[in-house]
């Protein structure tokens, strides 16, 4: 059944002798390659046009999710501000602490020093070595 609708299908391609002629078999198998052609070149169109649509969600996707780092690293950013803000008060207050145990120690050391030379004032009163004589 199937060779006898193919002999037909051959038959009316062929010229009136019942043989095909190599242009007749040339140009069948040119609109077969053409038709062919146009088929895949319909399919790749569409399956571009996904991939085109695949392409830019992605590409969205890329957009939005670099805005979202380009967020968190300014968040970082100021956080990381806020942060070096505090430690240099913290590090200027020591250091105003510091200043003071250090000016706090040399004025106790001047305060003892000078104390000291009251006291050695005070026993050289008590005690004179040397005693005035008043002369008018």
């Amino acid at each position: 059944m199937i060779n006898t609708y193919l002999m037909n299908d051959v038959k009316s391609r062929s010229d009136s002798s019942g043989v095909e002629s190599p242009s007749d078999r040339l140009s069948a198998r040119t609109s077969t390659y053409t038709r062919r052609e146009n088929r895949l070149a319909s399919l790749s169109k569409t399956e571009d046009d996904s991939a085109s649509k695949d392409y830019k969600k992605l590409y969205e996707d890329a957009l939005t999710e670099n805005e979202k780092l380009k967020s968190r690293l300014q968040d970082s950013k100021q956080e990381l501000t806020k942060i070096r803000s505090q430690l240099d008060r913290v590090t200027q207050k020591q250091d105003r602490i510091s200043e003071r145990s250090t000016v706090f120690e040399s004025e106790k050391r001047e305060k003892e020093a000078l104390e000291k030379t009251v006291s050695d004032m005070e026993e050289e009163l008590k005690t004179p070595s040397v005693r005035f004589r008043y002369q008018p």
